[in-house]
């Protein structure tokens, strides 16, 4: 149990939305609903792995990431 609770608290990413996926190909908004986010100047915070990083890579220039 213990574990889990160092898991929960170990690294976070913020993310913000700063572009539009009107336009854009479908798997970009898909990334971005599967991000959380959907609407503009949303901001989540997500945890820090090499799945998420690689979601902010592939739609880099529809995110900002804060932290």
């Amino acid at each position: 149990m213990a574990a889990a609770k160092k898991k929960a608290a170990g690294k976070t990413v913020t993310v913000k939305q700063t572009g539009s996926p009107i336009r854009r190909q479908p798997d970009q908004r898909q990334t971005l609903v599967g991000l959380g986010l959907n609407k503009m100047h949303k901001v989540r915070t997500l945890e820090d792995t090499p799945a998420v990083r690689g979601m902010i890579r592939k739609i880099s220039h529809l995110v900002e990431v804060l932290d």
